[in-house]
C-alpha cells in the first residue's frame, strides 16, 4: 500500500517539476526548488523501490515524513496551489494514517492542509476563492483518515490471518496425530496383535496337554517350542515396527512390487503351509514408490492372512500387472466366503479391524479396493485399482 503511494507521489512530481523550475524565480529560489525536486523526486524512488529495507527507517523516524513536506511546500510555491502537486500533499497524510496511525494522520494532515492555506493566503486567493482553496485541504483530511482506517483494518486482517494459521497449524497436527494413531492401529493389527494371538492360543494348548493325566513330553515339547517361537516372532514384529517408524524414505527409490509380492507369498506358505501364488498379468507393475509398496504389501498380506485364519481356503492366488492405465492388484482364495451383510460398520462396532485397514490403506495409497466374491465362483478376492499416474509420477528436483 504504501509502495503505491510512493508511485502516484512520482508520477505528481514528474508531472508538477517544470512548472515548478518555470515559476520560480532566476537564482538561489530557482537552485533551492530544483534541490527540493531532486530530493523528493529520489527520496520517493527509493522508498518505492525499496520499502522492505528503508520503510523501517521511515517508521522510526517521523521527522523524515515531516522534512519531506516542506521540501514539497516549496515546490508547492513554486508550481502553484492549482498544478498537480497539490496532488502529492493529499499522498503525505495518507502515508502518515498508514504509517502511524490516527495520531500521525491528525498532526501531518493538519500540517499539511495548514501549508495549503497559507500558500492560497499569500497568492490572495484564499477570500477570492474559499470554496475552492478548502478543497485540498479537506482532501488531505480525508486522506489522514482513510490512512489511518486501512491501517487498523491492515492490522486487524494480519490478527485475523494469524490466527487463522495458527488454527489451520493446530488443525493439521491433530489432523496428524489421528493418521498416525490409525495407521499404527493398522500396523499392530496386521503384526504384532495377531501373532500374540496366536501365542495366547499356543499357550492354553500347551496349558491343556502339561495339565492332563498322562502328558506326553513330545507333545509338550512341540507346544513348548511353537509358543518359544511365536513370542520369538512377535518380538521380531515390534522390532521391525519400531525400525519402519525411525525410518525415512528416499522419495527417489522405488520398490519392485512383484518381487515383494512373490517374496511375501513364498514366506506365508512355508510359514502356514497354505499353498499360495504370485502371478504377472497384463504388462509389468511399474516400481513403486516405498510408501505405496508398502501400503499394497500390507494390504495383500492381511489378505492372505484372513484366507488362513477364516475362510478354511486350500489355495491362496496373487496377481498383480498393468490393464490400460491401472495397476490391478488381486487376491484370491478358494474359502468359504465373507458372512452374508458384512459391512465395515458392523466389523469397525465388533471390533474386528482387519477389512478395515485394508480399506484404509488403500485410501492412503491412492487406490480403490473391492472385496467380495468378484467374478469368481467361490471364495473372497480382495482387488486393488491404482491409477499409474500416480505411481509413475517422478518427485521434482
Amino acid at each position: 500500500m504504501c509502495r503505491h503511494v510512493f508511485a502516484f507521489r512520482l508520477a505528481m512530481i514528474a508531472l508538477a517539476a517544470p512548472f515548478a523550475l518555470v515559476h520560480a524565480a532566476p537564482g538561489l529560489a530557482a537552485r533551492l526548488v530544483g534541490a527540493a525536486v531532486v530530493v523528493t523526486f529520489m527520496g520517493s524512488y527509493v522508498l518505492f523501490r525499496d520499502w522492505e529495507r528503508f520503510g523501517p527507517l521511515l517508521l522510526r523516524h517521523p521527522t523524515l515524513l515531516a522534512a519531506d513536506t516542506l521540501l514539497g511546500a516549496l515546490l508547492l510555491i513554486a508550481a502553484g496551489p492549482d498544478s498537480t502537486l497539490a496532488y502529492v500533499s493529499v499522498c503525505t497524510p495518507l502515508l502518515a494514517g498508514l504509517v502511524y496511525g490516527w495520531r500521525g494522520a491528525a498532526i501531518f494532515a493538519s500540517l499539511q492542509s495548514l501549508i495549503l492555506l497559507l500558500v492560497h493566503a499569500a497568492q490572495q486567493e484564499l477570500h477570492a476563492h474559499l470554496a475552492q482553496s478548502a478543497l485540498f485541504p479537506g482532501l488531505c483530511l480525508m486522506a489522514g483518515a482513510a490512512g489511518a482506517t486501512q491501517r487498523t483494518l491492515l492490522l486487524r486482517f494480519g490478527a485475523a490471518t494469524r490466527a487463522l494459521t495458527q488454527v489451520q497449524a493446530r488443525l493439521a497436527a491433530t489432523e496428524a496425530v489421528s493418521e498416525e494413531r490409525a495407521r499404527l492401529a493398522r500396523d499392530m493389527h496386521d503384526s504384532v496383535a495377531k501373532t500374540l494371538h496366536g501365542v495366547a492360543l499356543a499357550a492354553d494348548a500347551l496349558a491343556a496337554t502339561a495339565s492332563a493325566d498322562h502328558p506326553d513330553p513330545a507333545l509338550v515339547r512341540r507346544q513348548a517350542d511353537l509358543v518359544a517361537r511365536s513370542a520369538r516372532r512377535a518380538a521380531a514384529e515390534a522390532r521391525d515396527l519400531l525400525t519402519d517408524l525411525r525410518r525415512e524414505y528416499d522419495p527417489s527409490q522405488r520398490t519392485e512390487l512383484l518381487a515383494e509380492l512373490t517374496a511375501a507369498t513364498r514366506d506365508f506358505t512355508t510359514r502356514t503351509g497354505l499353498p499360495a501364488t504370485c502371478h504377472s498379468t497384463g504388462s509389468p507393475a511399474p516400481p513403486l514408490p516405498p510408501a505405496v509398496a508398502r501400503q499394497i504389501l500390507s494390504v495383500a498380506a492381511e489378505a492372505m492372512e484372513n484366507a488362513h485364519r477364516h475362510a478354511a481356503a486350500t489355495r491362496v492366488d496373487v496377481r498383480a500387472g498393468v490393464h490400460g492405465d491401472l495397476l490391478h492388484i488381486s487376491v484370491h482364495d478358494d474359502g468359504k466366503g465373507l458372512p452374508p451383510n458384512t459391512t465395515l460398520q458392523r466389523l469397525r462396532a465388533a471390533g474386528h479391524f482387519g477389512l478395515v485397514g485394508m480399506v484404509e490403506r488403500a485410501a492412503a495409497a491412492g487406490a480403490r479396493i473391492r472385496i467380495g466374491r468378484g467374478p469368481h465362483v467361490k471364495g473372497t478376492e480382495v482387488r486393488l485399482e491404482l491409477p499409474l499416474a500416480l505411481v509413475t509420477k517422478r518427485p521434482t528436483t
